[in-house]
């Protein structure tokens, strides 16, 4: 494949993906059809299929995208000089106010992925272990170091992050602000992070 190809083909993925995004807001994932996407990409049916196998698949790399995302926009945030407690604090805020902001989104992710069966429970599994690892990179910094912050095993940001999804979850399932989620979130990272 050319370098012509393999650029006309990143930028047809990426107007699928979009696309994708744009008809899950509007209807969700099981309304959405293939023909929806490609009409809102402005592609074929057949440029679709050379992306992805089928609407499940894109809807995952959807996802995985946009936790890429997220992830690089959280850890762009944080001043790494600033007070373990501000970085904290900051993070969440961070997270909280990108869930905030495409609550559509997030609606339609926290239903639509466990539905995919094991293929969904497998991409959800994949972010929470991601943001896990981002929360112990964060930990083992060297300002959270210096202040004598707790090391923090992989599993223990696993069941960290597990527990923040749920509560996500949660509030966006009966319609709750995750102004709530922020701030548990913000009192348990600390409490496990503390100095002794």
């Amino acid at each position: 494949m050319s370098t012509t190809e393999k650029k006309r083909e990143l930028e047809h993925r990426a107007r699928l993906l979009e696309a994708l995004a744009c008809s899950l807001r509007e209807r969700g994932l099981r309304a959405t059809q293939i023909a929806d996407i490609v009409r809102l990409a402005h592609t074929s049916r057949r440029t679709f299929y050379e992306c992805f196998a089928d609407k499940e698949t894109c809807f995952v790399e959807l996802v995985r995208e946009a936790t890429t995302r997220l992830l690089a926009t959280i850890e762009a945030s944080i001043d790494p000089a600033a007070p373990w407690e501000a970085q904290v604090d900051r993070a969440v805020d961070t997270y909280v106010q990108a869930l905030a902001e495409d609550p559509a989104m997030i609606a339609t992710i926290s239903r639509e992925l466990p539905a995919l069966g094991l293929r969904g429970a497998a991409v959800q599994r994949e972010g929470i272990e991601r943001y896990a690892a981002l929360v112990v990179r964060l930990a083992a910094s060297g300002r959270m170091v210096q202040a004598g912050v707790r090391k923090l095993p992989l599993q223990a940001a696993v069941m960290l992050v597990g527990g923040i999804n749920e509560l996500v979850i949660h509030a966006v399932e009966h319609g709750e602000s995750l102004d709530t989620v922020a701030a548990v979130a913000k009192d348990v990272i600390k409490a496990v992070l503390r100095p002794a």
